[in-house]
């Protein structure tokens, strides 16, 4: 049963270039459909999510993760009400500006972006499917509907400060209210987020042998799991029994959403999607309880996985690639690809060209990053998995 406060697909405020809508398609169902027929979307199944040391498989891709994240989102979408085609449009998009090797390669690139105006995943989303995927006849990008795009944008929160070029740029012709919240349904896609990377990045660390069950054990949440797996299943093979106890912390966590965004939505009792922008706090969230559970889980992944030193030791070679990669193309974009030297010809000084080569490398798959390092300038020797 969808509620007053859900986003309407009849009140959409539309398209930057206007299309005739689809005889059989609501208009977010047509922008989920546009995500996953990009290229960019494509590109997700050969880009990191987690950098680990692992022995020549993928752990979770990018791909994988937003397919996670899009069934996490609908799943709480529903329970709420809301509209389960905007929240899956968001949530099958919000990773497409990600660059190459999860993280680490973000930051990279952000350095050497500074000179030029840094550089924003989120931002680089939006780049991508307003100007960057070039396919249709009459239009750059994907041409999404206006809250799609804003819920790329602030499905984070209202974006304050500074705005990234790229948010900025696109901004100034179609203005996204970036003042203030999204939509519920991209405060859900938001929350699926955090709820999907918890959950997978446990069970990645496990099958890395970066910690143990018996590590993970001991905290929140995931220890009463382990002991309801144990009371009901006493004696279980250990993979069948990390798996129900998983399962389960992913479970407490979606229903940890659903009852405290449903208890706060009847607090606040918004009366349209639009009032819902203009409360000044999000109207989805965790209980405080469960926060502070994971942050406590956060803070062990962060120290156990994310600064491994195997998965340092992988950062620095990231570094290094792109690092390499970055110069060099600003040196000599004679070696970008054909396809890209109309925007070569625009680029009329070092900041427009220091921006081309960043859209060039953040669409990089990790596997095309290495080869085309390997064959410009020379790989460095690594702990990279075959390819």
């Amino acid at each position: 049963m969808t509620v007053r406060y859900a986003s309407d697909p009849a009140l959409t405020r539309g398209r930057l270039v206007r299309e005739e809508e689809s005889a059989f398609r609501s208009p977010w169902q047509r922008d989920r459909d546009r995500i996953i027929h990009s290229s960019a979307f494509r590109r997700l199944k050969h880009k990191t999510q987690v950098f680990v040391e692992h022995e020549g498989d993928y752990f979770r891709t990018r791909l994988t993760h937003s397919i996670e994240v899009a069934q996490v989102a609908r799943t709480i979408a529903g329970a709420l009400g809301l509209n389960a085609e905007l929240t899956e449009a968001v949530a099958l998009a919000h990773d497409l500006g990600h660059t190459p090797f999860g993280h680490a390669g973000e930051e990279t690139l952000d350095a050497l972006m500074q000179p030029y105006g840094g550089f924003d995943h989120n931002a680089q989303a939006v780049r991508i499917v307003t100007a960057l995927e070039r396919h249709y006849a009459d239009f750059d990008g994907l041409n999404l509907t206006w809250e799609t795009l804003e819920g790329l944008a602030k499905h984070n929160g209202p974006v304050t400060g500074p705005l990234p070029y790229a948010l900025a740029e696109y901004n100034r012709g179609h203005d996204l209210e970036l003042g203030t919240h999204a939509s519920a349904e991209a405060q859900v896609a938001a929350l699926a987020d955090d709820i999907a990377y918890n959950n997978h990045d446990l069970h990645d660390g496990l099958r890395a042998r970066l910690f143990s069950d018996e590590d993970i054990g001991v905290l929140p949440i995931v220890r009463d799991c382990y002991a309801e797996v144990d009371r009901r299943y006493p004696g279980l093979e250990p993979k069948r029994r990390r798996h129900e106890a998983l399962r389960r912390v992913f479970g407490t966590m979606v229903e940890d959403v659903i009852a405290t965004s449903r208890q706060r939505l009847t607090e606040v009792n918004p009366d349209s999607a639009a009032e819902v922008r203009h409360l000044g706090a999000a109207v989805i969230c965790f209980s405080p309880a469960l926060w502070s559970d994971l942050q406590e889980i956060r803070a062990f992944l962060f120290a156990r996985m994310y600064r491994a030193p195997a998965v340092n030791d992988m950062r620095e070679h990231v570094h290094l690639v792109i690092g390499d990669l970055f110069p060099f193309y600003m040196k000599e974009p004679r070696h970008l690809p054909v396809d890209w030297r109309s925007d070569l010809a625009r680029a009329v000084d070092e900041t427009a060209l220091g921006r081309l080569v960043s859209d060039y490398i953040a669409g990089m798959t990790d596997r095309f990053a290495l080869q085309n390092h390997a064959r410009l300038i020379g790989g460095h020797e690594g702990p990279w998995a075959p390819l």
